[in-house]
């Protein structure tokens, strides 16, 4: 095992916050963003890029460089962070991590370059200070002569995996402040909760004059299950089978689902113990509903096959406002779906707490009913049950087994999150139909930009809801 990584020190004092960049690289990062999985301007044009906050952590061959990148679509800058590596030669290896040449100076992100990424975690370990940026080690000690793995499934971040002991996750699209993943996973760690994966590190910078999570690090869950493969598997199973009801299918997925929706009301008890929590008055419904009617009114001029819903949409979400009873508000994960759960020896586990990365920080960190999680779960079940029909959309025989899935798992779910103390979602009627379809109006934008052959899914989501 390494040292926590002090022989470096020789170097670092020699670093400076403002490094001179390659000539062109503004133009070079103008092309290379819209092609990365986890940049939410695609099919936007750039009006403008600038680059701040540029931060040297080697100055090595490979130097390895943090920048602050401001992207203006003509509606206000969105900030992206990048980690680049600045070589004099590429090796063939790290052809794919290119991002153009800036004269003799090859420009790299550095995500996928082992080099440049050891340098983050021996930082990690030894708790150094670069101004402006910190690393920030949560644990007795950190193992640092590990070789970094980018994965690549996910959409909105970026993680590496170090050896198969760490994973550091980069928050690519930021906002000034702490990032709720690391408040949320920090909080329940210090309650013992055991249905997350605690933090092991941070790293943070800043930005607006306040001190903002660029990144962390947590355990590698290596024999964990992924949510959502094991969902497809379980409906691949059912489609391959031509005479059987889902709760016939060897892999029936019911009891997994009922697990984790026991596991979701779990962490939503103890958010409520670790952090704030309270009861929604009529002003609080009103923010809800405006909030919902805005993204829906930027939904439909995104969106035109979204217009012939608007009526039955509007008047779903008035309901929100309508609501006379109390409702319990508290943080909630804020994105939660099938992806952003393992199966492990243990059970089940949630991650990835920051919420939407495209809203706000304060809409992230609002507190809001428990039930837009169970909402999302609940979608989430529908696409893991239809996502497949995209590519056999003349067997009818197979929607009605995909609605059968879907319908078995979101019930037990539901059964499960009544079973382990929390109220039973069905119970929530108008406001949980009202959240259902509130994601889903942000599906149908997401699809549209990013996977249009899956816009079916949640168009013909909302058709059903709302008919």
């Amino acid at each position: 095992m390494a040292s926590t990584g002090s022989c470096s020190r020789t170097w670092r004092d020699e670093l400076t916050t403002t490094p001179e960049l390659p000539a062109g690289l503004p133009e070079l990062l103008r092309d290379w963003l819209p092609q990365q999985r986890w940049y939410s301007g695609k099919g936007r044009p750039i009006h403008s890029l600038a680059i701040s906050n540029t931060t040297r952590l080697s100055q090595r061959d490979p130097t390895l460089d943090h920048l602050v990148v401001a992207v203006d679509h003509g509606d206000g800058a969105e900030r992206y962070q990048l980690f680049l590596s600045l070589r004099t030669s590429v090796p063939e290896r790290l052809d794919h991590a290119l991002v153009g040449w800036a004269g003799e100076i090859a420009v790299l992100d550095a995500a996928h370059d082992q080099e440049a990424t050891r340098i983050l975690l021996s930082g990690l370990a030894a708790e150094w200070t670069v101004e402006p940026m910190t690393f920030r080690r949560l644990t007795d000690r950190l193992e640092t002569d590990l070789p970094s793995l980018m994965m690549g499934a996910e959409q909105s971040n970026s993680s590496l995996i170090y050896g198969d002991r760490y994973i550091l996750k980069l928050f690519r699209r930021i906002s000034p402040g702490l990032n709720p993943d690391l408040e949320v996973t920090r909080a329940l760690a210090d309650l013992g909760c055991l249905r997350i994966v605690p933090p092991l590190g941070y790293l943070e910078t800043m930005l607006d004059g306040e001190p903002t999570t660029v990144a962390m690090l947590q355990p590698f869950l290596k024999s964990a299950s992924d949510g959502w493969a094991l969902a497809v598997t379980s409906v691949r199973d059912l489609y391959a089978e031509g005479d059987l009801h889902a709760d016939e299918v060897g892999g029936d997925f019911a009891a997994e689902a009922e697990r984790l929706g026991q596991a979701t009301a779990e962490v939503h008890q103890r958010m409520a113990e670790a952090l704030p929590s309270g009861v929604a008055d009529a002003d609080d419904q009103a923010q809800t509903l405006v909030r919902m009617q805005e993204r829906l009114d930027a939904a439909l001029g995104a969106v035109p096959a979204l217009r012939r819903f608007e009526a039955g949409l509007r008047a779903a979400f008035q309901a929100v406002a309508e609501e006379s009873g109390p409702i319990a508000v508290q943080r909630i994960h804020g994105d939660f779906h099938l992806g952003q759960v393992m199966r492990t020896e243990a059970g089940w586990v949630l991650f990835d707490f920051e919420g939407e990365p495209a809203r706000p920080l304060e809409q992230r960190v609002a507190l809001m009913s428990p039930l837009r999680d169970v909402a999302g779960m609940l979608r989430s079940f529908d696409y893991a049950a239809r996502h497949l029909l995209t590519d056999h959309p003349a067997e009818p025989h197979l929607a009605y087994r995909a609605a059968e899935w879907a319908e078995r798992n979101r019930e037990a779910f539901c059964d499960g999150y009544a079973l382990a103390g929390g109220p039973d979602p069905r119970d929530g009627g108008r406001l949980l139909r009202a959240f259902e379809l509130d994601k889903a109006v942000y599906e149908v934008v997401y699809e549209t930009r990013n996977r249009p052959s899956w816009l079916p899914i949640p168009l013909g989501s909302i058709e059903r809801i709302v008919a």
